[in-house]
């Protein structure tokens, strides 16, 4: 209800009362759920006129247009009580075997009721609380409207209607008045009495009177409708002539309703009388030429308001000639979204120059030329429908334009052509400048290989029918096979022609909803190699003109999609090869989750140089390595794979980053002058969540905290591999349990239209907003961002993203062991009572066995500090360090040694073991798979 409120309190307080009761109604029959509303207003004598009307037909509302103000109907009571009125459901007079409940509400002006609301609400019963209180405020709504709006009917006055037409038909109310049948007295109102020439004073109410200043001709006329009235108890309506006081006869028009008693008889015949100010011979004949032109006509007075409106108007405007006169032209519903309509109308009338524009009517596509005249008193309006006209000469200028648009489209299509280099460009060239000339919907380019045709690429059909068609033996009593036999293009102008010929494919083009073709024979070195088919979604005649451009075309098509067919088999050979210089899938150490993303160059078919690793190493240790050899092609290729391999091998030996970059760089520099490669490795501890990395002319990394802080470590780099000269520099870094770290070449963040600095912003800004996503939907976020699809790029580029994990200090137990022949038990101790700790007892007699190996060589062949470390995870892992840097090595002992075989027992005792170098000397660690549970 609120809403239907502010609604109607939206409404401009200058609207008129008919618009005002026909929203107050529709609102109040809505809100209601009723059948129809109406709005009754009390006339200056006891009768309520009905002066709007909602959702019900006429047949319905006659009866109610003219109510007495002593009747038991619920305007009535309404008027005669000034409070609201419920009438329950009860037969109704107008629809026989209906039954209807009916609320009405009272129109006041001030304090006085001057009218009713009605809404007939069917079988739903009495309003609520709640309803009543919405059909009072309605009704307040439309007082107030009503007081403020401008007067329903105005004064009769000489209108111009052309400037050869003048003086057209207007009517005015001019009273009412009540005639008692069984006395026969006839009571009128004084302004009727003026306008019945009759002196208020002098005159005898009675129908006598009243007949004598009737017009003899048109008395009888006049008493056979009322008498037809009273015998129907219907409605009286009549035009005839009264005496003026001049002397002078004036046209009246008469409409009244008559008034049954509770037997019904016909008591009383209660009306009201129009006033017209011309001959209706006159005014009929003006009328009937008006109303009945081919064009639209209006006549409007000086303050722009309809005085006229023709039958064409109305259809125009869609409106009746009782909901158009005396509404602002530019205000109609129709016309208000109409741009600058009332600028040109007030413009006209304020130059009095006449004026010729074209609008369209919103929501309808239809054109109009409206020519506005300025005459004396008001502004003659005509409508001409245009559309027709506009549209012929839109579509000759449309015709125009295509021809010169499709010659230029040609000559971009040899342009494309040239350009393109794989299949795909081919087909995109053809469709999205071959296509469009022509008014084509659909392309299908196929290559026929041992008798059967592949699709190279289409567009407008779907994908069911494609997947049907490839690979599909290309029959003789084909089009296409038909055109590749004759190598001419074949064209089929309709559906039902193409059902005629190719009878065994009658069903084709209903199913691919195409109805006309072109089947153009592809060839290269005098030898047909496929077909191209365009297709129409109407019958399409091509003149000849058409086909022959259409066979030109073919013969562009066909050398470029042999040229990109060799290049798409080297583009393939080449991304085989490039798959397989990359890791094929990830390993997943326990101390991160990692994804990566590589994106080939969107122009060229070389192959590039980028690569990326993570390599596992030991002690819950793991490395992550980029590169990115510089220049495209094979051989760049080929050192990329190199360096990847060569990297393995210096991780697995466990060496510090920075001697790692100096093994790279000796190998890069071995391979020639014009060798360069950019590459970074870093090295991860998950025990004490450190990560150290080294780079060579390589972008820094991005780290991002869980909490959002992100930033680019070590921003100097150290030349790229091959010019660089040891030593190299460093980064250390403690990272938070949950960092980001995302590794990266420069063809993500550096192209033509960026430079790096604004890339490495952007890249960190994406990686901190999706930071808490998972991290495929991070690699997403960053290429989508970095790197659009529709985007062509130059270079490659990779993208390698990891989420790093530490272990918790239940996961690792550290103790130091003396240098004697005691450190061996003691460390057994250790281990028995931490196994036991984390339930791991079924391991101790071997983790014993591999400690009391460990710590006793240590204790007969190195030097201290000595220290013993366990940590669990995906595994039990033991070490031992020592200061000592003696690499120890399994050695075959022979039959009578006393020694020599504790590696060896070691190797048979654990999953694997080694050697690591510290900054403080060595450690030898070994793992053990934890007992299945």
């Amino acid at each position: 209800m609120d809403g239907r409120l502010a609604l109607l309190a939206a409404v401009g307080r200058n609207t008129t009362e008919s618009e005002a009761f026909r929203l107050a109604l529709q609102h109040a029959v809505a809100e209601l759920g009723g059948l129809g509303g109406m709005v009754h207003l009390r006339g200056p004598m006891s009768a309520l006129r009905l002066v709007s009307s909602a959702g019900l037909p006429p047949a319905y509302t006659q009866p109610w247009e003219i109510v007495d103000q002593e009747d038991e109907t619920a305007p009535a009571e309404v008027v005669r009580r000034g409070r609201p009125v419920w009438v329950p459901g009860s037969p109704s007079n107008d629809a026989p075997g209906a039954r209807t409940g009916m609320a009405a509400v009272p129109v006041a002006d001030g304090d006085r009721t001057v009218g009713a609301l009605t809404v007939w609400s069917g079988d739903r019963g009495e309003p609520t609380a709640e309803q009543w209180a919405f059909l009072r405020e309605v009704a307040t709504w439309a007082e107030e409207r009503m007081g403020l709006a401008p007067p329903l009917v105005r004064p009769p006055r000489e209108e111009s209607i052309g400037n050869h037409l003048t003086a057209a038909r207007r009517t005015v109310e001019v009273g009412s008045w009540d005639w008692n049948i069984r006395t026969g007295e006839l009571a009128w109102d004084e302004a009727a009495m003026k306008v019945y020439g009759t002196d208020p004073a002098d005159f005898v109410p009675s129908v006598e009177s009243w007949m004598k200043v009737v017009h003899p001709d048109d008395l009888p006329s006049t008493l056979a409708a009322a008498q037809q009235a009273i015998r129907e108890r219907g409605v009286f309506e009549a035009e005839y002539r009264v005496r003026r006081p001049d002397g002078g006869y004036g046209w009246t028009q008469a409409r009244a309703r008559v008034i049954v008693d509770d037997d019904g008889e016909p008591v009383r015949m209660v009306g009201h009388g129009w006033d017209s100010n011309e001959a209706r011979s006159a005014s009929d004949a003006l009328s009937r030429a008006l109303r009945h032109m081919t064009d639209g006509f209006l006549a409007l007075d000086d303050t722009a308001r309809i005085s006229f409106v023709n039958l064409e108007a109305e259809r125009t405007l869609g409106s009746s000639e009782a909901e158009l006169i005396g509404r602002v032209l530019w205000e109609l519903p129709t016309l208000r979204r109409v741009p600058g309509l009332e600028e040109r109308c007030r413009q006209a009338t304020a130059t009095a120059t006449p004026a010729g524009f074209e609008i369209e009517l919103p929501d309808t596509g239809r054109w109009y030329h409206l020519r506005l005249v300025p005459a004396p008193g008001g502004t003659t309006c005509y409508f001409s429908d245009v559309t027709e006209r506009r549209r012929h000469d839109a579509e000759r200028e449309a015709a125009e334009r295509a021809a010169a648009r499709r010659a230029a489209r040609i000559s971009e299509l040899t342009a494309a052509l040239a350009k393109a280099t794989t299949s795909r460009d081919v087909v995109d060239a053809v469709a999205r400048r071959v296509l469009p000339p022509f008014g084509a919907s659909g392309l299908i380019v196929q290559a026929i290989e041992d008798n059967r045709g592949y699709n190279v690429g289409a567009v407008g059909y779907s994908r069911e029918f494609l997947a049907e068609m490839d690979g599909d033996p290309v029959s003789e009593s084909t089009p296409t096979a038909q055109a590749m036999r004759t190598g001419e293009p074949l064209f089929v102008s309709s559906a039902a022609e193409y059902i005629e010929r190719y009878p065994n494919l009658a069903d084709r083009p209903h199913a691919v909803g195409k109805q006309s073709w072109a089947f153009l024979p592809l060839t290269a070195s005098g030898r047909p190699f496929g077909a191209c088919v365009i297709s129409f979604d109407q019958p399409r005649r091509l003149n000849g003109e058409e086909r022959t451009l259409l066979t030109a075309i073919a013969a562009l098509v066909a050398q470029a999609l042999e040229r990109a067919r060799l290049y798409d088999a080297e583009h393939t050979r080449a991304q085989e090869l490039q798959r397989g210089l990359l890791p094929r899938e990830l390993p997943s150490p326990p101390a991160c989750t990692a994804v990566a993303r590589y994106l080939p160059a969107g122009q060229g078919m070389e192959v590039g140089g980028d690569w990326y690793d993570i390599i596992p190493l030991s002690l819950e240790q793991v490395a992550f390595v980029i590169g990115d050899v510089m220049g495209h092609g094979l051989s760049e290729a080929a050192t990329m794979g190199r360096l990847r391999t060569a990297v393995h091998t210096l991780a697995h030996l466990e060496l510090p980053p920075d001697e790692i970059m100096s093994h790279l760089n000796e190998i890069v520099g071995g391979l020639g002058a014009d060798s360069y490669a950019t590459c970074l490795y870093a090295l991860y501890d998950s025990t004490t969540r450190s990560c150290t990395f080294a780079r060579a002319g390589h972008p820094p990394p991005a780290v991002v905290h869980p909490d959002g802080t992100a930033y680019f470590p070590g921003v100097i780099p150290d030349p790229p591999l091959g010019a660089a000269v040891p030593p190299f520099d460093t980064v250390d870094l403690t990272l938070p349990e949950g960092s980001l770290l995302a590794f990266y070449t420069d063809g993500l963040v550096e192209s033509a239209e960026r430079d790096i600095d604004e890339g490495m912003e952007r890249l960190s800004r994406l990686l901190r907003d999706s930071r808490k996503l998972d991290l495929h939907r991070v690699c997403d976020a960053v290429t989508a961002g970095l790197l659009p699809v529709e985007q062509q790029t130059t270079d490659d580029a990779a993208l390698l993203v990891t989420r790093v994990r530490g272990l918790s200090p239940e996961q690792m137990a550290s103790w130091p062991l003396p240098e004697d022949p005691q450190a061996a038990g003691e460390a057994r101790k250790h281990v028995r009572e931490q196994l036991t700790l984390w339930g791991l007892d079924e391991l101790a007699m071997t983790t014993e066995l591999l400690v009391s190996e460990l710590v006793g060589n240590v204790v007969r062949h190195a030097k201290g500090p000595v220290r013993l470390r366990l940590l669990r995870s995906a595994s039990l892992l033991c070490e031992v360090s020592d200061g000592s840097l003696t690499t120890p090595r399994i050695r075959r002992a022979l039959e009578m040694d006393e020694g020599g075989r504790g590696l060896q027992l070691i190797s048979a005792l654990c999953q694997r073991w080694g050697t690591r170098y510290t900054a403080t000397g060595k450690s030898i660690w070994t793992e053990q798979a934890l007992p299945s549970r």
